[in-house]
Parts: C-alpha cells; sequence; structure tokens
C-alpha cells in the first residue's frame, strides 16, 4: 500500500486570480493535519484490490436502457472515454475532436495502443469513476482527499506559488511535470519519453515529498464543483445549483441541470495538459467532472 506523507496543519491562500474563474476568489482556508499518499494509486495496487474484493468498476458494468431513454440499446455497452489523438489542428473549444467512447475501455486496457495495466504496473490506475476510487480508499481503509486538502499538499508549503515548485515553469531549464509537449491535440513528444501517464515518481516530488500532484493524471476530491470558490461569509461565491452549499466536501454534490448528473472536483491537472489549452499543471487548477464517468486521463490517491 502507498506510504502515507503527514501533511501539517495550517492555513494557506486558495485559489487564483491569475487565470480561470472558477479559482476565485482567493482566499483564506484552514486545513487540519491529515495524511495523503504519497503518490496515486497505481495499477498494480488497484489490482490487488480487485483480486481481493472482486469489484467491477464502473466503465465494467452493463448499462441500463432504462436509463438512457430513446438510446439504441444495441450502443449501450460497458466503456469509457478515450483520448484519441487528431489528424491536425482542430477547434479546441470543441473537445469532442479528440475525445472517443470506445467500448471495452477498462482500467485493465484503457483503450490507447500499447501495454495493458499488468504491463504498466507501476503506473496510476485510470479509467476509474468517482465510486470506484472510493470504494478502494474504503477497502484500503482510508479517504479520498477534500479540494481544500489536495490544493494545499500541491503546493508544499509554498505560499501562492504559480506551480508546485514556483512560479517559474523551467527551473533551470527542467522539465518538473508530466504534461503535454508540441501542439494540442495531435503533435506530442512526450514528457521525458512518456506520452500518456508516466510511472510514479518519474518527476520530482514537492516540498513535502509528494510526487505527480500536479500533471501525469487528474485526481478525484470528495468536493462537489460549484464555477466558484464556496467561502464562508461572501454569499456571492455560495453558487447554488442544486439548492446545496458545499464548504468540505459535501457527500451530496452539485447538480448541473441534469437530475443524475453528479459533478465533483478534479485536482492536479494532467499528461494532456497543454499551456495553449489547458494550463491546468498548477495547485490552484480545479475541472468538474461526472462521477460517473471513467476517462484516461483520471485516477486518484487517497488520504487519512
Amino acid at each position: 500500500m502507498t506510504p502515507l506523507v503527514p501533511i501539517p496543519a495550517g492555513r494557506f491562500l486558495m485559489g487564483s486570480a491569475e487565470f480561470s474563474a472558477d479559482e476565485t476568489p482567493v482566499h483564506v482556508r484552514e486545513v487540519a493535519t491529515f495524511e495523503l499518499e504519497q503518490h496515486p494509486v497505481t495499477n498494480e495496487q488497484f489490482a490487488a484490490f480487485v483480486a481481493d474484493t472482486g469489484y467491477v468498476t464502473v466503465a465494467e458494468r452493463d448499462l441500463d436502457p432504462a436509463d438512457f431513454p430513446g438510446v439504441d440499446p444495441a450502443v449501450l455497452v460497458p466503456g469509457g472515454l478515450v483520448f484519441t489523438p487528431t489528424a491536425g489542428p482542430v477547434d479546441l473549444g470543441d473537445w469532442s475532436q479528440w475525445w472517443r467512447w470506445r467500448a471495452g475501455a477498462t482500467w485493465r486496457e484503457p483503450g490507447w495502443p500499447g501495454p495493458t495495466a499488468d504491463e504498466r504496473p507501476r503506473h496510476p490506475v485510470v479509467m476509474v469513476a468517482y465510486e470506484d476510487a472510493a470504494t478502494y480508499a474504503a477497502w484500503a481503509g482510508r479517504r479520498l482527499p477534500t479540494e481544500a486538502e489536495f490544493e494545499y499538499a500541491a503546493r508544499g508549503g509554498l505560499e501562492g506559488a504559480r506551480f508546485a515548485w514556483g512560479d517559474e515553469e523551467f527551473p533551470g531549464g527542467r522539465l518538473m511535470v508530466n504534461r503535454w509537449q508540441g501542439r494540442f491535440p495531435y503533435e506530442n513528444t512526450g514528457a521525458a519519453g512518456w506520452v500518456g501517464p508516466s510511472p510514479v515518481g518519474t518527476f520530482p516530488p514537492n516540498g513535502y515529498g509528494l510526487v505527480d500532484m500536479t500533471g501525469n493524471v487528474w485526481e478525484w476530491t470528495t468536493d462537489a464543483y460549484a464555477p466558484r470558490h464556496v467561502v464562508p461569509g461572501l454569499a456571492d461565491t455560495a453558487v447554488d445549483a442544486g439548492g446545496r452549499r458545499n464548504l468540505l466536501g459535501s457527500a451530496s454534490g452539485e447538480t448541473s441541470g441534469e437530475a443524475s448528473e453528479v459533478r465533483r472536483v478534479l485536482k492536479g491537472g494532467s499528461h494532456l495538459c497543454s499551456p495553449e489549452y489547458c494550463l491546468r499543471y498548477r495547485p490552484a487548477a480545479r475541472s468538474p467532472q461526472s462521477e460517473d464517468t471513467a476517462t484516461t486521463h483520471i485516477g486518484f490517491r487517497c488520504a487519512r
């Protein structure tokens, strides 16, 4: 099981006013002492969980036609979203240009060309939905982190820095994170030789000794997503899409208009983040994701 790193209690400036509106307002947040796994859960570790419990992930389960009225039952098969490079430049405002639903894509075989999970034991497990991550955490006697815990830990003690290692993206000319290299979404020369997720710990740790807190794979947190940070005492930031407020990781989630769609906050960015499209390999960056979605760039780590 992944070693746990003790994270001291403290206060920090959460968010950023420099990039996306959903990272605002910048505010002081307090975090109690906790522990966080040193790296994301790997294929090897997730395989041990499945072998012990017989667990079937969301992406592997049959779909109920009753949940998808009007859809041809023939296409309602298990699978997930697989990143597919385009042949050349495309409209970066249309994510459907590079994401494809692929039947049969699972954590064992995420759907891209190349090695399976068995052949990549030290790579982060991907193609896991929120329920899969939470169930693994409970099996391990742990839990998923809140958004505030994740951001605080990702900063590694650096107050207000743009990146997990400081304000300069390439200190001393050194690549510090697994992110897209080249023209997104069609040309990627790879980070340290890796096109796609890299083995955990390939890139330098942050100030707390944690690896892959930014880049490599996005990671699930328990917080429901709102388009701005919810700050106690600031009513205009308490965006209430589903009639609820979320301060410390609500179990109820936030809906985006569809009753069945609950979205959680992802943190950390991934190997698909490109400066020209997705500058989100930063501690303050965040992204909403439907909790029933499994993709080739989302993983998780546990806290306690």
